[in-house]
């Protein structure tokens, strides 16, 4: 019987992470797969999200900070190394997949000695959001992805996500203040972090087998970066490419 895994896996280019990011979904792995990954600095915008409400493009232009998107929707994310990522992959049809995501993310938390509450799409320490979430389904399973702040500090959040809109939309970020460990007095390391995630998934998912990506997802992989990830009109618009 195929249990829970963890996947290996690490891309220099934040597109191709994103990329890899959705073929675990659509490779439909039988089992949960746990993923924890990084990029270096770039912004994520949702799905369904337009880039001039919910990023001063200017500024990332200027930082040479690239804008991309994601295939889930939620809100718009700014990642840089200090910024660990955590995707969950759940086989079959799921009612509860936010709240699976976190549990996950709250005994991440716990473990590593701080106290967290659930809200409206993320995971806050106060009155400062720790975590954010979004979700991603296909037929044959769902996609729960959170951006954990280790070091991330909030002024480089603020200094390329805008504010929220005057005339607020449906696909608009929800905008709270941020945190991250580190601003918390929690000084751990990313490694410490990554440990604390294992320990969580193992108590949740049961013990995970640590794997490369397999052949359908590297095959998916290829076929994403082709179609959405290395395509300008993903980011800037949500289009994929026609010509496949």
């Amino acid at each position: 019987m195929i249990g829970p895994s963890e996947v290996v896996a690490s891309f220099d280019d934040p597109a191709d992470n994103l990329a890899f990011d959705e073929a675990l979904l659509r490779a439909a792995p039988e089992a949960p797969v746990l993923w924890i990954w990084r990029n270096t600095d770039c912004v994520v915008v949702g799905r369904g999200q337009k880039i001039e409400r919910e990023v001063k493009a200017d500024v990332c232009a200027s930082d040479g900070v690239p804008v991309l998107r994601r295939a889930s929707g939620g809100g718009t994310v700014f990642h840089d190394p200090g910024n660990l990522n955590i995707t969950l992959v759940l086989p079959g049809p799921s009612h509860r997949p936010l709240e699976a995501l976190g549990e996950l993310m709250t005994a991440t938390v716990a473990e590593l000695g701080l106290p967290s509450r659930l809200g409206d799409r993320g995971l806050f320490v106060g009155d400062a959001k720790l975590c954010g979430f979004a979700v991603f389904r296909t037929r044959t399973g769902l996609l729960a992805h959170s951006t954990l702040l280790v070091s991330t500090a909030a002024e480089r959040v603020g200094r390329y996500l805008t504010s929220a809109p005057a005339d607020p939309r449906p696909l608009d970020s929800h905008r709270s203040r941020v945190a991250s460990l580190a601003e918390h007095g929690l000084r751990k390391g990313v490694a410490d972090v990554t440990a604390a995630v294992r320990v969580a998934a193992a108590a949740q998912l049961g013990e995970l087998a640590t794997r490369k990506p397999s052949d359908e997802e590297r095959e998916w992989h290829r076929s994403l970066q082709h179609t959405r990830y290395h395509y300008p009109k993903w980011h800037s618009e949500g289009a994929q490419r026609k010509d496949s």
